[in-house]
């Protein structure tokens, strides 16, 4: 069951990669119009899911449901802008900033302990990027800002399902969120719309495509495999994300980029293995 895990997490690794150099490559679009096509192409997966397993699309928890749906909104605006303006590998390792941000709010609004370890593995990663913001040339001050803001913002959106617990469905969180993305997102994007040409519209819809698949693939890895073991499989990402945008866009990264992305990835690697044992 390992293994599959393992397959399953790299599948998973490679939708989300995929789906970072989409949001990168459509530079011709607001980033509210790509989070509108990104919420729409998953609603076409997890609707259907719904309505033929019978599961009531307005759940249970309405308040905290309509609660994460706004943070994930602004969680992924906010991402998708750091995209913009910093290198996907760079961007990617500080949105994953996000466990140690849910840490850190579960321990004021949770009352959840910290590890001892668990905050040397915070300050490894957040090492990586003061090493980025400081040394690494292209990293853009307003890019860095959205992306750990985007951090931020993601570790409240685990506090909020956390409080959701198992009231409701995984799928009916999902629905939530991507229903009140597109609805936002399509609402702000009205005054910059850009009307999408050819193959302009299968990129864009592709975007909800592989965010369904990646989340999906995900949550499969993690109920057959171990956390600690799985967990940090998710990184690969990261490598994926520079691999494919150095060979598609030509992206370039320097040594200190490397280091700090290094540092971050290793930082929150240990802290999962830690944090489970």
């Amino acid at each position: 069951m390992f293994k599959k895990a393992i397959v399953l997490m790299i599948i998973s690794a490679f939708a989300f990669a995929i789906l970072n150099v989409f949001v990168k490559s459509l530079n011709q679009f607001n980033v509210y119009q790509i989070v509108f096509f990104r919420s729409i192409g998953s609603l076409a997966f997890t609707i259907p899911f719904l309505l033929h397993h019978k599961i009531s699309l307005l759940g249970k928890k309405k308040t905290l449901l309509i609660l994460r749906g706004v943070v994930g909104f602004v969680a992924m605006t906010l991402f998708f802008s750091s995209i913009k303006h910093l290198s996907m590998g760079s961007a990617v390792s500080i949105r994953y900033l996000s466990p140690i941000f849910a840490a850190l709010l579960a321990l004021v609004m949770l009352k959840e302990k910290i590890k001892y370890l668990q905050w040397f593995c915070f300050a490894i990663a957040f090492s990586g990027v003061l090493i980025l913001k400081g040394f690494d040339t292209q990293i853009n001050e307003i890019g860095l800002l959205y992306a750990i803001a985007s951090a931020f913002f993601t570790g409240l959106v685990f506090i909020i399902i956390k409080k959701i617990g198992n009231n409701d469905h995984p799928i009916v969180i999902v629905n939530y969120f991507m229903i009140i993305a597109a609805c936002l997102g399509g609402l702000f994007a009205v005054s910059e719309w850009n009307n999408p040409v050819g193959i302009e519209w299968i990129i864009l819809l592709s975007l909800g495509v592989f965010g369904y698949f990646g989340q999906y693939y995900m949550t499969k890895a993690f109920l057959i495999g171990e956390v600690n073991q799985v967990g940090p499989l998710k990184y690969i990402e990261v490598i994926f994300t520079m691999l494919i945008g150095a060979i598609w866009l030509d992206e370039i990264y320097t040594f200190w980029s490397f280091i700090g992305v290094s540092l971050i990835i290793i930082g929150l690697t240990f802290n999962v293995i830690i944090k489970i044992k």
